[in-house]
């Protein structure tokens, strides 16, 4: 017989991601980001390649992004209102963790499986964060996918943003948001049913 947890999944069927702009002061300390990072690298690896890797931004390095983004915003003539928000969501942060899907040469390991993981691994993060008690959001963004930008970051060749997960204290509870409609996007598949 199973050994349930009633509080993990009860935590699970309610958790909720908080807007990055509601996400203040404090920010988990070194001891404490280590530990969620820590949690964070525990998400499933098939092959054990470790194929992703975290970039630490805290409030300096999120001002200089914040710069940067705006810089390359202009010139890639994105919308001013947008390019504002963009800028209010980096510049204004504490502590952003950019999840890097850094794949590893396999012959086993087809390259997708390997970037679905570092998106397991934005996942983990967020919910090891919330489960300490702090409030986070995973937000990615055309700068994720900017090589400029991924560049000015220290992406290499091949790796990619699988998200920016921002983490802080809760100003505000967000509200409930509407859910899937479990029946509507199940299938309990019938061999030789039709499709």
């Amino acid at each position: 017989m199973p050994a349930p947890n009633p509080a993990a999944l009860d935590f699970l069927l309610t958790r909720r991601s908080r807007p990055a702009k509601t996400l203040g002061l404090p920010v988990p300390d070194r001891d404490e980001l280590c530990t969620l990072l820590t949690a964070a690298a525990r998400t499933p690896d098939h092959g054990k390649l470790e194929p992703w890797r975290f970039i630490v931004l805290d409030r300096r390095a999120l001002e200089a992004l914040a710069e940067r983004i705006g810089e390359r915003g202009e010139a890639l003539g994105t919308d001013p209102e947008k390019l504002a928000k963009d800028l209010d969501t980096y510049g204004k942060a504490n502590l952003v963790v950019a999840v890097v899907a850094a794949p590893k040469a396999s012959e086993k390991i087809p390259a997708i499986e390997q970037t679905l993981s570092a998106g397991a691994v934005c996942l983990s993060l967020l919910n090891a964060a919330l489960a300490a008690g702090w409030g986070a959001n995973w937000l990615s963004g055309w700068m994720a996918y900017d090589e400029e930008i991924t560049g000015w970051l220290g992406l290499a060749g091949g790796e990619s943003i699988a998200g920016f997960v921002h983490l802080g204290s809760e100003s505000s509870e967000p509200p409930e948001r509407p859910r899937p409609d479990i029946d509507a996007i199940t299938t309990w598949f019938v061999p030789g049913s039709p499709a």
